[in-house]
């Protein structure tokens, strides 16, 4: 039988410092150790409740105030004069700048006080003066996913759903019950109305007025907004197929071009060509005829 001997050496292991050990027959055993948690730094101004729950590495800048019920994952970092209210659940490395409120009560009228709830991914940015507000039954939080970029004053109301890789320019802002999909773009001072849904990799201009769903794929604009095309720079920047791009090029003037045509006449024509195939496509199709709102053309 072999045995192998490992022999330490009087030494001290260092958190965070790795150790290589010899054994015998020649052999190298590399030993990791893990790294200490990063500590939580809470300025002396700071008010904290303590029914908060902060993760490792959390930096609470001056004068901010943490509510009952905020849970923070790690490394979230607030700058000064934030405001915090819970019940709210935010996951890691968001960044919330200065004068943010972020988990304050419903506006809606018909919230009754009890404590109702709000969700936040990982890595979001929430700029200057950004308003988040919680969920207005207990059944429904607002959600916002990972990855968005909310720029001063952009408002996310109660009830609302933000997916991934959103950005909210200066001023946009979300009434209740609206539902914004992946990889969508709102311009500037744009309004989207109560109960609508944007549609995936779309993206709205300034100071747009939005009343009705905007599909999957497309740019809108205008006060009501009206569709502009595809939103072909932002598909190409993300890696969109010439094939997708072209499928989706054959769906928008299948169902769009027409205003005066019927848009579920132009749907079932839709469906007898090639493309309804596409994946996209399909993704479009399944948009569409969900809405409950109308679709903005």
């Amino acid at each position: 039988m072999q045995v192998i001997c490992i022999s330490f050496l009087a030494c001290q292991p260092v958190p965070g410092k790795n150790l290589d050990i010899l054994a015998f027959p020649p052999a190298r055993i590399h030993v990791a150790f893990p790294q200490p948690p990063s500590p939580i730094v809470i300025h002396s101004t700071a008010v904290v409740s303590p029914k908060a729950e902060l993760g490792a590495g959390v930096e609470i800048g001056p004068y901010c105030v943490i509510g009952d019920e905020v849970r923070l994952g790690a490394r979230n970092r607030l700058h000064a004069h934030l405001v915090m209210e819970g019940p709210i659940t935010i996951g890691e490395d968001n960044e919330f700048h200065p004068f943010s409120s972020i988990g304050a009560r419903s506006q809606d009228l018909k919230y009754a006080g009890e404590p109702t709830h709000a969700h936040i991914g990982d890595r979001n940015t929430f700029r200057e003066f950004v308003t988040v507000h919680r969920g207005t039954t207990p059944e429904i939080p607002t959600r916002i996913g990972s990855d968005n970029n909310f720029l001063a004053y952009a408002h996310v109301a109660h009830d609302s759903v933000v997916g991934n890789h959103c950005i909210l320019s200066n001023a946009a802002t979300l009434a209740g019950h609206v539902t914004v999909e992946d990889h969508v773009i709102l311009s500037g001072l744009a309004g989207v109305h109560q109960f609508c849904r944007v549609g995936a990799h779309s993206m709205i201009g300034g100071c747009a007025k939005i009343v009705q769903d905007v599909p999957p794929y497309t740019i809108a604009d205008g006060h009501p907004a009206q569709l502009r095309g595809l939103n072909l720079i932002g598909l190409q920047r993300r890696g969109f197929t010439e094939e997708d791009i072209r499928a989706l090029k054959t769906a928008y003037k299948t169902l769009f071009l027409k205003k005066e045509a019927n848009l579920a006449s132009q749907i079932e024509v839709l469906k007898s060509l090639e493309v309804a195939g596409n994946d996209k496509v399909l993704q479009m199709l399944d948009f569409l005829q969900s809405s409950q709102r109308g679709v903005v053309r």
